[in-house]
């Protein structure tokens, strides 16, 4: 496909060159939107995972603050510091160890890390490719002004 996509871009003309680099900063803003989501994903399974290492460290029936919203808490009492419940998506909640917890969210973690690899991969490639459209685009340009410029200073013959 790269090799197909750079020869496109040789062959192309002007108009099809500006398309194709459009085409490639659009690609290239949705994989940046993606790469910036994974990264919030990432960035809360880490935190559950310190939250997990902390929660275990407590004393069972100490009181503590049970988060109703970002800004919002209820007292509780700790009634566990062996197992928690994780929000495994869609509504579903699964009662773990803490142990297993804390596998769960390495292995989550580490699935996110490798999907974000793949995306910047995907990001550098695609700006490469912008990048190689918009040279080889100022280069028709450039040749169509240069051939305009040089019919322009032929002389007319009758």
């Amino acid at each position: 496909k790269q090799w197909y996509q750079r020869r496109v871009a040789i062959t192309a003309g002007i108009p099809q060159l500006y398309h194709l680099k459009s085409q490639f900063e659009e690609e290239e803003r949705m994989l940046t939107q993606s790469l910036a989501s994974l990264k919030g994903v990432q960035s809360r399974f880490i935190e559950s995972k310190e939250s997990v290492t902390k929660i275990s460290k407590k004393v069972v029936d100490k009181d503590i603050l049970v988060p109703l919203t970002s800004s919002m808490y209820v007292p509780g009492k700790l009634a566990s510091n062996s197992h928690v419940l994780i929000d495994v998506g869609t509504g579903y909640h699964i009662k773990m160890s803490t142990k297993d917890a804390d596998g769960y969210f390495d292995r989550i973690t580490e699935y996110i890390t490798k999907k974000m690899e793949i995306v910047q991969k995907n990001l550098i490639e695609k700006d490469k490719l912008r990048e190689v459209t918009s040279e080889i685009l100022q280069l028709k340009i450039q040749a169509q002004q240069s051939q305009s410029q040089q019919a322009q200073q032929q002389p007319v013959s009758s």
